[in-house]
């Protein structure tokens, strides 16, 4: 059975650090590209980060509203994908989601609520 289990939400001041982390089981890993989406309140869910599979390459590709502050990795060897998000703005504020595209069904995780607030 596939699932994505993410963890490392919180609330931060702006300009803080968070750092997400989804555990994927289920399925081979390594061979799917893996992406975090978000969804704040009243919004549609928005792509954030993505990173292609192993095979080709891990190539990332990022939403502009977070380029040069957030970052996605991914270790195959643990079958997790990260995303590091670093000088947080009360924008950021949402609930972040683990997806995996596999084959004609979009799976994600149950979402972690990050908050960014003074």
């Amino acid at each position: 059975q596939l699932q994505l289990v993410e963890s490392g939400g919180g609330s931060v001041q702006p300009g803080g650090s968070l750092r997400l982390s989804c555990a994927a089981s289920g399925f081979a890993f390594s061979t799917y590209a893996m992406s975090w989406y978000r969804q704040a309140p009243g919004k549609e869910r928005e792509l954030v980060a993505a990173i292609t599979s192993a095979i080709s390459g891990g190539s990332t590709n990022y939403a502009d509203s977070v380029k040069g502050r957030f970052t996605i990795t991914r270790d195959n060897a643990k079958n997790t994908v990260a995303l590091q998000m670093n000088s947080l703005k009360s924008e950021d504020t949402a609930v972040y989601y683990c997806h995996v595209q596999y084959g004609l069904i979009r799976y994600w995780g149950q979402g972690t609520q990050v908050t960014v607030s003074s």
